[in-house]
């Protein structure tokens, strides 16, 4: 086992640093913040041990900037590295770099993020593994031609998806030819904005589909074990807003088997460190695969809570070396999390930037409030617009439901707008309270906008 770490440098910001600091300091291991000059004033700036400016406001020039973070790595004396999630957390050249300079990435090995960062190669894989997966040949398509031609065979409804996407971007449902042209240039046009690759593939569209992901955790020495589900399928444009475990669509019998395939994904690239699996499940519970995320993901504190583990700790003992103890975890309770975005629900989620003028966050047994925020902050207009999240955790779901309202009535925020409102809208929906929504049910309420 090799040693462990004497200092970390964490390269992210805002919740997911403050996070990843909090757990580093329970360990004895000191770290370093990186931020840009936008974020001079944030939490996670203040906590660590050490901050390094590293650039303008501009992500490109920043957060996303190998040279200035290995730059800082280097000024500091940081012997790992830790991604958080977004930015580089899924980058397999920068995972190369710190390889190549021996810093840990603490995280997969390249090669592994490689393999499941391209949507076609992760299909394949799954594929060769036994894993069930959406209807379609994988294959990259050459022109829009040749897509109505796979969709006529394939038959109506289709997504459109980019193989190299992410966070809803470069998706499209098209449910007849005449769509398809349309579709197929708006997607390509926004994957090639977004990701720089505005390579395409077509899959069977899985009607009202759940989206239930399940978390791994793979050591170095071939064990991989699963941590239960969580359910995402509250959603916006395919952004994820809510999200709860155990899932109140699941059965035994279905966590069994989904559990067990997430295994079996992650087996198939021996994969290092904690990741998820994340399926479509259709009404009558068949579970498609639909693609890995190889790192931490931001509703993680859903499963924290329910089998009252640190998935953080996992990922820095994993990444020095400590093998997996103990066998797949199962909820012990119900959690939920709702992501609060400084976004005006009732003018299409707007972001809303700007100086938080009072700030007082939910409290009480089982109530968890994950943030970087404070009264006094200013949002800055150049990142994700989450602030921060709330989480429960209680003996039921319907527990968890109540105990959610009476902390989103607790949780003030002053000049900004935020999305408080809409999660109390939504805790008080019948459907949401009988578990009867899957990931297009928030796409056909009335929401009670120009409030």
């Amino acid at each position: 086992m090799a040693e462990k770490f004497k200092k970390i440098l964490i390269a992210n910001r805002g919740e997911i640093a403050l996070r990843i600091i909090r757990t580093c300091r329970e360990m004895g291991i000191k770290t370093v913040a990186i931020y840009s000059t936008a974020d001079r004033e944030s939490l996670h700036v203040r906590f660590a041990d050490e901050a390094v400016c590293i650039g303008p406001p501009a992500s490109s020039e920043s957060y996303l900037s190998i040279p200035k973070i290995m730059a800082a790595v280097e000024i500091t004396n940081a012997d790992a590295v830790h991604p958080g999630y977004g930015f580089l957390s899924e980058n397999a050249d920068f995972a190369e770099v710190c390889q190549e300079y021996g810093i840990k990435f603490i995280g997969p090995r390249p090669e592994q993020i490689r393999r499941m960062g391209d949507k076609i190669t992760a299909k394949d894989t799954m594929i060769k593994a036994k894993v069930p997966v959406v209807p379609g040949n994988g294959e990259l398509l050459k022109s829009a031609a040749d897509g109505l031609e796979q969709a006529a065979a394939m038959g109506y409804p289709v997504m459109i998806k980019a193989t190299a996407g992410g966070g809803g971007k470069g998706m499209r449902i098209i449910n007849s030819k005449e769509e398809f042209q349309r579709a197929w240039d708006s997607a390509r046009a926004e994957a090639k904005a977004a990701f720089g690759n505005d390579g395409m593939y077509l899959e069977k569209y899985i009607t009202k589909p759940r989206h239930i992901e399940i978390q791994i955790i793979g050591d170095q020495y071939g064990k991989v074990i699963h941590l239960s589900e969580r359910d995402c399928s509250v959603q916006r444009r395919h952004q994820k807003l809510v999200e709860e475990c155990p899932s109140p669509f699941m059965t035994d019998e279905l966590r069994e088997k989904m559990g067990q395939a997430a295994i079996e994904a992650g087996k198939a690239i021996n994969y290092e460190g904690v990741g998820t699996v994340e399926f479509l499940v259709d009404a009558d519970r068949n579970f498609y695969f639909m693609e890995m995320n190889t790192r931490i993901q931001v509703e993680h504190p859903v499963t924290e809570e329910v089998i009252d583990h640190d998935l953080i700790k996992e990922q820095i003992k994993i990444a020095y070396g400590e093998p997996l103890s103990g066998a797949n975890y199962y909820p012990k309770s119900h959690a939920i999390e709702c992501r609060i975005n400084a976004e005006d629900p009732w003018n299409s989620f707007r972001p809303s930037p700007g100086k938080i003028s009072s700030f007082h966050s939910s409290k009480g047994q089982g109530v968890r409030v994950d943030t970087h925020v404070y009264a006094g902050y200013t949002i800055p207009p150049f990142y994700d617009s989450m602030i921060a999240k709330l989480i429960v955790r209680a003996p039921t779901r319907q527990e968890a439901i109540t105990k959610m309202e009476r902390a989103l009535d607790e949780f003030i925020i002053e000049g900004v707008k935020t999305t408080v409102p809409f999660h109390q809208w939504l805790m008080k929906q019948q459907d949401f309270r009988d578990g009867n929504f899957d990931t297009g049910w928030l796409g056909q309420q009335e929401l009670p906008e120009g409030k």
